[in-house]
């Protein structure tokens, strides 16, 4: 949603404070939430369909969807935001004749429940259950409008069954492949992490202070990079997601085109042969044109030919070492490309395959092993960081290309260094001198190619999803391994692999599934032989990348889903959650959405429409957080002032796409507030049942009426077109907030019967639908006080008519350069002489202006005048 400015919301908020509605309370008419709440709940809770889909309708869909939650054992504030905002979204749906799904689930397996069961001495899956019930009792209290009926549990085998379906699938399309290579290792969840699960900083998502360690292990991977154009290019269609998000994902996806180049290690004095990382240096450029200036190669202190030019080098093991720490320490703070660049020289040459010169090899704090190859050629000259680090270890600087210019005539002058501009004329570049830069890549790329030492290519920042885990709680990989047949896929016919129920987690290293001999011996399908099971399970995130499919079709025991009815559904029209997710669960689920099509399982591309990413809860100057103890209980807030003040607090305090800082006596605002509506209908409400449903016409009305007439059209207007664009939930909220300031202005009228009952029934009526998605439990009893009886989620939203809207006058604010001097009153449709001529017949402004001469006049229909005098 675009960012509006703050003045706006603030004038509506201040405007419309409950406290303005200073009425006296009495006892026959005192709100009471937790009876009426009670009573509401009951009702609710006894008919399981009331949030259910239609199967079978003509109505159009509407798919809207809150990222489920980890079942952590509570909900907080926080949760409840994201919440209410698709609960409100749904209820308006449904009110305005979709047929709506908005489902709820669990992504409920994970690391947390690991450690649960560790610290309380309670299996995973108890402690899991128990929470997810706990959780689930919550939102039914709060009133969240969820279809129960297609629950998703990640952790049950009817779920990640089809995890491990799928997962055969990718191997059956050479998408899941096993290869040894150097992981991420967080040591306190003693498993290997995601390159999206470690921060900036280097540390552990999980674990923000605990830096990740690099291992070489066996693992299984996804081969997303298969996808990464296709990843890259759709961006373009998600015209209804943050700009922010999608810039993320382009960022991570990190797509460069250039040349892969070989440079070879140089046989050195002593030279003892190469080590396991071989004598291959490959570098990643996107300037070949440029390689005739590289005056050294540098390397990534991880790099495994670091590891083996070291290996018998303490100094040298010593001084990377170093370096390393220095990376590290960089991320903390949070930005390592402002790092304070430190090399270290290791001694070796490599021969540029171009020239066959031979320029040093050095080790770099700057150089990342996750970008590129991990090795650069360094070219001072041509590169800004490269020019900083020769300057400081007086490495030759080569000048390799010129700037171009449009006179002929004209001498090139050498530019000042690092010359970065990609428009330019190669020197000192062998047979490609006097080359054009682009000219240059073309042809120098392909004379690599040729002569067989590299290749034009494209590379990606994004790496192969790692999704092996050496943990417990996730779902068992469905692979086994054979001394005769090697590695072996579990038939399609034996899923679900069952995740044991008794396993010592606290006392396991590694996989703790490898400790249980029942769960790890098998027979091979295919030869009948001894077999060993995998004992990894899966990152969790695959758990999270396609569950919103399975809420179509939450009970198929047959497939994942049945492909026409997510046809019908998908894409989701409005999916909801945190901008914490941009890249970690939103690009997986995009490359499950797209291998799914590929499978001819779904036809649609992308599975999101329309994206919405909330703010935080802030409170004490912090995000909301159990770990951070500044957690606000909902079960507190319910019971202290009720669900909907709760409901209706998190999403009046602030815009949703904004952090909302918790006020308590904030919410103690909103309930006075809903004490007022409930009184004012309460009190006037006699008749209403029995007054006419036909609107009655404005000339007919009194000038009290006409006002509450025109401020409802108002309202109905302001909330109306926040939910169909801005979602400023708090706007709406003080336009109801000002409809009722009005209702209260005119009660002496109502008492004297200045306000035809037929007229007021309407207003009361659509008051109440009016705040229907935002307090469902009040809007419920004030349309049973009402004398309803059609079903108020079902009920037609309220119509705007701008002709009743419209203001029969208007305020106008006189001023006198610049300066407010007067207001004048005059009809909403005066023609411009008319405002003008009144404002000068003002005694304020003929006093401010007396003696002096009006040299211009500004005049802004609607708006203001302003009359410039010397």
């Amino acid at each position: 949603m675009p960012s509006r400015d703050n003045s706006e919301i603030v004038t509506a908020v201040n405007n419309a404070r409950p406290d303005r509605l200073n009425d006296d309370r009495s006892k026959d008419d005192r709100y009471d939430p937790q009876s009426v709440e009670a009573k509401w709940f009951e009702r609710w809770q006894s008919d399981p369909h009331l949030y259910a889909a239609e199967p079978h309708t003509t109505k159009k869909k509407y798919y809207v969807l809150e990222m489920l939650p980890y079942p952590s054992g509570a909900l907080h504030m926080g949760h409840v935001r994201n919440y209410a905002i698709g609960d409100a979204l749904a209820r308006y749906m449904w009110m305005n004749g979709y047929n709506v799904l908005h489902p709820m689930g669990w992504d409920s397996f994970g690391l947390p429940a690991e450690n649960a069961a560790i610290q309380n001495n309670t299996p995973p899956r108890q402690w899991t259950l128990g929470n997810i019930a706990k959780m689930k009792a919550q939102m039914n209290r709060l009133g969240f409008a969820y279809d129960w009926s297609r629950e998703v549990t990640t952790c049950l085998p009817d779920y990640y069954r089809w995890n491990q379906w799928f997962f055969l699938k990718f191997y059956e399309q050479g998408l899941a492949y096993r290869k040894k290579s150097r992981v991420n290792w967080c040591p306190k969840c003693a498993t290997v992490l995601a390159n999206e699960q470690v921060l900036a900083n280097g540390c552990c998502w999980r674990h923000e202070d605990t830096l990740v360690e690099q291992r070489e292990l066996e693992q299984w991977f996804l081969r997303i990079t298969k996808y990464a154009d296709e990843l890259l290019r759709d961006l373009d269609k998600l015209s209804g997601w943050p700009e922010k998000v999608r810039t993320m994902q382009r960022n991570w996806i990190g797509r460069s085109e250039g040349a892969l180049i070989d440079f070879k290690l140089d046989y050195a004095e002593n030279h003892k042969g190469f080590g396991p990382a071989g004598s291959t240096i490959s570098v990643f450029t996107t300037r070949i044109d440029t390689i005739f200036g590289a005056t050294s190669v540098q390397l990534a202190p991880q790099h495994p030919i670091v590891d083996d030019l070291a290996a018998n080098n303490p100094d040298l093991r010593a001084k990377v070492d170093q370096l390393i720490a220095e990376q590290r320490k960089a991320k903390e703070v949070g930005d390592i490309g402002e790092i304070e660049k430190h090399g270290v020289f290791t001694g070796r040459y490599a021969v540029n395959p171009f020239n066959n010169e031979k320029v040093p090899v050095w080790v770099a704090n700057y150089i990342l092993m996750d970008y590129g190859t991990g090795a650069i050629m360094s070219v001072p000259a041509h590169d800004e960081r490269d020019y900083e680090f020769a300057r400081k270890y007086k490495l030759e600087i080569r000048l390799v290309v010129l700037p171009v210019s449009n006179d002929p005539e004209e001498t090139v002058a050498e530019p000042p260094l690092p010359f970065n501009a990609h428009e330019g004329m190669l020197i000192n570049s062998g047979q490609f001198g006097g080359l054009e830069c682009a000219d240059a890549i073309q042809k120098m790329s392909a004379f690599a190619e040729k002569n067989g030492f590299g290749k034009a290519t494209v590379t990606y920042r994004l790496k192969d999803w790692g999704i092996s885990r050496q943990r417990y709680w996730g779902t068992p990989i469905p692979m086994l391994y054979c001394e005769k047949d090697g590695i072996v896929p579990v038939p399609e016919k034996d899923l679900p692999v069952i995740l044991p129920e008794a396993v010592d987690i606290a006392h396991s290293l590694g996989s703790p599934l490898g400790g249980l001999p029942e769960f790890v011996n098998v027979t091979c399908p295919k030869c009948g032989g001894p077999a060993r099971r995998e004992t990894d399970t899966m990152d969790t995130f695959v758990d999270s990348s396609w569950y919103f499919y399975r809420y179509t079709d939450a009970h198929n025991d047959r497939a994942p889903f049945d492909s026409k009815t997510a046809q019908y559904w998908f894409p989701i029209d409005q999916y909801i959650g945190g901008v914490e997710h941009a890249i970690l669960h939103l690009i997986y689920s995009r490359f499950w959405t797209k291998f799914m099509r590929d499978l001819g399982l779904i036809t649609n591309d992308e599975p999101v429409d329309h994206l919405f990413t909330q703010g935080m809860v802030i409170k004490d100057g912090a995000k909301m957080s159990k770990s951070l103890g500044n957690v606000v209980s909902p079960d507190e807030m319910v019971a202290r002032y009720g669900a909907d003040a709760a409901r209706l607090y998190s999403l009046f305090a602030a815009p949703p796409d904004r952090d909302l800082d918790w006020q308590d006596s904030g919410i103690a605002g909103i309930q006075r507030f809903l004490g007022k509506v409930y009184r004012f209908v309460a009190r006037n409400a006699a008749g209403a049942a029995n007054a006419s449903a036909e609107p009655l016409p404005a000339a007919s009305l009194s000038p009290q009426a006409r006002q509450i007439q025109r401020k409802l059209h108002q309202t109905i207007k302001r909330v109306s077109d926040d939910f169909q664009g801005r979602w400023h939930f708090n706007t709406c909220i003080s336009a109801i907030m000002e409809l009722v300031n009005v209702l209260y202005d005119t009660e002496e009228a109502i008492a004297e019967n200045a306000i035809p009952t037929p007229f007021l029934a309407e207003v009361q009526r659509s008051l109440v639908l009016l705040l229907a998605p935002f307090a469902p439990y009040l809007a419920h009893e004030l349309w049973e006080i009402l004398g309803e009886k059609e079903d108020l989620l079902k009920t037609p939203w309220p119509k705007y008519d701008a002709a009743l809207a419209k203001e029969e006058e208007l305020e106008i604010p006189v001023q006198i350069n610049g300066k407010l001097r007067s207001r004048i009153v005059v009809p909403a449709d005066a023609t411009e002489d008319f405002v003008l001529e009144r404002a000068l017949a003002d005694e304020k402004v003929q006093s401010a202006i007396a003696g002096k001469q009006i040299v211009k006049t500004i005049f802004v229909p609607g708006k203001l005048v302003n009359f410039v005098v010397r």
